[in-house]
């Protein structure tokens, strides 16, 4: 029987953290946490755990004892389900979606640090998620500097031969057979010149 291994990583674990029902979203406007009513009653508490698989990640809402799902936010980088009110660091607003019906709900730390890692876990995870694209997207690509096609033989078969024309071969061998023709034809003017005789020797004094 094969087993499919599909191993969970824990990105981040939120002790406690608490849920609001939200009032929709004015037009042209960012959510507020004041919005909420009183933050001090919410509609549910729990802890928030997010896991990475090979599916992606998700924002897994549990009930801090049992478990027991409360809600699940698949979260998509490229369609990030979080987004940060405008008045607080500690609240976000979070899309869920069930059976295709979506929700938005209020999310709430209990302290500023526990929101400054829940945001470092989703960068994080948004990083190593667009660079994993990018570099698939890199390999895919054909390098400009392969040349398409089949291979040209260009081997000499056996009785080709080739020739090479070098610039200034050309002059420099002309050049040089002017030199020749010159330097023979001064060899022979000078051996068609008749060689005088040598000068009578002087008369001996008796």
């Amino acid at each position: 029987m094969d087993v499919e291994d599909d191993i969970d990583s824990i990105l981040y674990i939120a002790r406690e953290i608490s849920v609001y029902k939200i009032p929709p979203l004015n037009a042209n406007e960012g959510y507020r946490a004041n919005d909420w009513g009183d933050l001090a009653s919410p509609l549910w508490k729990g802890r928030l755990r997010i896991i990475e698989n090979s599916k992606g990640a998700s924002l897994n809402l549990e009930d801090a004892q049992t478990g027991e799902l409360f809600a699940r936010a698949e979260y998509d980088p490229t369609r990030p389900s979080v987004e940060a009110v405008l008045d607080s660091s500690r609240y976000f607003v979070v899309r869920v979606e069930d059976s295709g019906k979506k929700a938005y709900i209020g999310l709430g730390f209990a302290e500023r640090t526990d929101s400054f890692d829940f945001n470092v876990a989703l960068q994080d995870y948004t990083k190593r998620t667009r660079a994993a694209l990018n570099s698939t997207s890199d390999s895919n690509e054909v390098s400009p500097h392969i040349p398409a096609g089949p291979k040209k033989d260009y081997s000499l078969k056996e009785g080709q031969t080739f020739s090479i024309s070098i610039p200034g071969r050309a002059k420099a061998a002309t050049n040089d057979n002017l030199l020749g023709s010159t330097s023979s034809s001064s060899t022979a003017n000078a051996s068609t010149i008749p060689l005088l005789p040598p000068p009578p020797s002087a008369a001996k004094r008796r």
